[in-house]
């Protein structure tokens, strides 16, 4: 038997027999030629088995970081493997940004754009919307290279791991800035379905924190960059936190960016939790779902009619927004979008009836989920036909393919 893992959340038991760590990408392709079947593995942050195999699993962590930043053409260009968290602090050091980051600053750029991983914010797309270029090592070890504006480009970047092993990106850099972070506390519910919009559209980027269990909303935390208003004094009834918060309001806020209003490097700031600490390990399970913006208010109240279900399951439940995009597999595909986060209690038994009940009462929204979290089932997607016909050609003998992508992509 070879080496077992698991994922960062310990849910998942990874059935590889055999694990590999190149450390260049002739190795990568090596791999691939003499695999059957093979799947890539970046930080393992997903909750579910899309990175599992029988077989032959790659590790991208060991590939060489090499982050070359090219500021005439604006791009930086980076190993599949690098953190969000290390890629930001080196071009921050250069006087260069990204346009936005995930909740956690640990996650890998591969893995992270493969499932269309997001921060939040009206005007801002998820993290694969900044890549410019991917290198894939696809089925038979070849090594292929799509630039945007390529006529497969658009199915190559959410991609779920179902087209090859991404070993390079190149994604769009502008420069450095400033944000500051400010928390609200108990935002009356009926607010929140008055003024969504507004307070959607309050910040650069926006998350709300809820436990679905009340007449308020628990925070409100908005992040601002320099150059945008100031932050007002109340927030349509919601006040200023009196100190540091964490969205689980029992915790210790130590782990989390600095908040009151304190300006800061980008990356220290648009990311809820600090790169140097790990924000829980072994403790949650998560899922998402992403219905269209417009229905936002009438989906906050389905949420609610299952909430006897939805919350003994529930630590806390988070809401952002993401603009759309035309990445074929993208859950944000032609569709501004609102997500409707949870973040569970490692309970199975519980998780499920809330998974089902979620599903159940967001089936009117078309909901689509989140690639790497807890979800059932999966709906179709417009371009799914085109994206059967791009693996096909990349990855003629299936090696790329496990359960989880026969499942949900090409048998949907």
């Amino acid at each position: 038997m070879g080496e077992r893992l698991r994922n960062w959340a310990g849910n998942i038991e990874f059935g590889a027999a055999r694990v590999h760590r190149p450390s260049s990408v002739e190795q990568v392709q090596e791999v691939v030629a003499g695999a059957e079947r093979v799947r890539a593995l970046g930080t393992g942050h997903s909750f579910n088995a899309i990175a599992d195999t029988p077989a032959d699993l790659v590790s991208v962590a060991g590939l060489p970081a090499d982050i070359r930043i090219d500021g005439d053409a604006r791009t930086v260009s980076v190993a599949g493997g690098v953190r969000y968290g290390e890629l930001a602090r080196r071009l921050d050091a250069e006087g260069y940004a990204l346009h936005n980051l995930g909740s956690l600053p640990h996650i890998s750029v591969a893995g992270a754009v493969a499932t269309g991983t997001h921060g939040s914010g009206v005007g801002l797309g998820n993290l694969a919307t900044a890549i410019s270029a991917v290198d894939i090592v696809s089925g038979g070890g070849e090594l292929v290279s799509l630039r945007r504006g390529d006529a497969d480009f658009d199915g190559a970047v959410v991609a779920l791991g179902a087209l090859g092993i991404v070993v390079r990106v190149a994604l769009d850099i502008e420069p450095s800035y400033r944000v500051s972070q400010h928390v609200y506390e108990r935002l009356p519910r009926a607010e929140l379905d008055a003024h969504w919009k507004e307070i959607a559209a309050a910040g650069y980027s926006v998350s709300l924190f809820t436990g679905w269990h009340g007449d308020t909303v628990d925070q409100v935390w908005i992040k601002r960059r320099d150059e945008d208003a100031a932050a007002p004094a109340e927030l349509f009834g919601a006040v200023p936190a009196s100190g540091k918060r964490h969205p689980i309001a029992v915790m210790s806020p130590e782990h989390c960016t600095e908040q009151g209003g304190v300006p800061g490097p980008w990356h220290e700031r648009l990311p809820h939790f600090k790169l140097e600490f790990t924000p829980s390990s072994g403790e949650e399970l998560q899922t998402e779902y992403f219905v269209a913006r417009a229905d936002a208010v009438a989906a906050f109240a389905a949420v609610e009619r299952v909430r006897d279900v939805v919350v003994p399951a529930l630590q806390i439940s988070e809401v952002r927004t993401i603009a759309a995009d035309r990445l074929w597999l993208s859950p944000h595909y032609e569709r501004d979008s609102v997500a409707l986060h949870f973040t569970w209690v490692p309970n199975d038994d519980l998780v499920l009836r809330a998974v089902d009940a979620l599903e159940e009462v967001l089936a009117p929204f078309a909901p689509r989920p989140h690639w790497g979290k807890v979800f059932r089932s999966a709906p179709g997607y417009p371009r799914g036909g085109d994206f059967a016909a791009l693996a096909a050609r990349l990855d003629p003998a299936g090696t790329f393919r496990n359960a989880f992508v026969e499942r949900h992509v090409f048998a949907a």
